[in-house]
């Protein structure tokens, strides 16, 4: 589980409800349906309005993404390969279809089933970096769906604020109770509240996160490609090694090592 998506949106809405309760405010007042309709439900319909609706349709899986994480450790798949490729120097380029067999990454067993299939060494690299560009794409229009409600998340908190505020104004009449005026003008604010609050503590976190998600994936399904090509060129585990620790930053890389 991506445990820093859950802590730092809690923190996110803790901060702002704990500072509201300081200042002498109650959750009460936060509360308001007609605001939370014209805010979160206006903001869902025009992400729905800007997208093709299969991107809707992924959202739950979208956010399964940005909630689990499910990228697999840099260091594993070195050591994996390295393993491979002491196999390949002793038994030749075959001994590996027991363990592509075994693989439950689609994207690595039908990498290195290629290779043992004999395919061309260009082949083999562009179906791999075809299907990497096809991932980062999806993970794209992913994280452009939740940057899309962001956006449209205040200005329908301002939309929000002024139907309540023509609300609060249309009521007044020849006396006017300060009361109630203070309290109608408080709540046509909450709305603008709503939008801000949930487009920065939510929305865009959420895109933020999923394209740090992608560009990690990336990275391992690029260490995944160098992995098989060096298997398929025979190179010295030492030298996969070499090779793939590139991949790494300098801290990451010392402990490979």
């Amino acid at each position: 589980m991506e445990l820093s998506t859950i802590i730092g949106i809690v923190v996110c809405f803790a901060g702002v409800i704990g500072g509201f309760i300081l200042e002498g405010g109650t959750v009460g007042h936060l509360v308001k349906v007609p605001a939370f309709m014209i805010v979160i439900i206006g903001t869902i319909g025009a992400g729905i309005t800007s997208h093709p609706l299969i991107d809707t349709i992924s959202v739950p899986k979208v956010l399964k993404n940005a909630l689990f994480r499910n990228v697999r450790n840099p260091h594993e798949i070195i050591a994996m390969f390295v393993q491979f490729a002491e196999k390949v120097r002793r038994e030749g380029l075959l001994v590996l279809e027991e363990d592509v067999n075994n693989l439950r990454d689609e994207f690595l067993r039908s990498g290195l089933q290629l290779v043992i299939d004999g395919n061309d060494t260009e082949l083999v690299r562009d179906i791999m970096n075809t299907e990497v560009a096809y991932l980062e794409g999806r993970h794209e229009r992913g994280a452009k769906y939740f940057k899309n409600l962001g956006a449209f998340a205040p200005t329908f908190g301002i939309i929000g604020t002024v139907m309540s505020m023509v609300h609060v104004l249309a009521g007044l009449g020849a006396s006017i109770d300060p009361a109630s005026l203070g309290h109608g003008i408080s709540g046509a604010f909450i709305a603008t509240l709503y939008g801000v609050v949930s487009a920065n503590a939510l929305f865009l976190p959420l895109a933020n996160k999923l394209e740090l998600l992608s560009s990690e994936e990336a990275l391992t399904r690029e260490i995944m490609i160098e992995g098989v090509l060096s298997i398929q060129a025979g190179d010295n585990p030492r030298i996969v090694k070499e090779k793939l620790n590139a991949f790494l930053p300098p801290a990451l890389r010392l402990q490979e090592e």
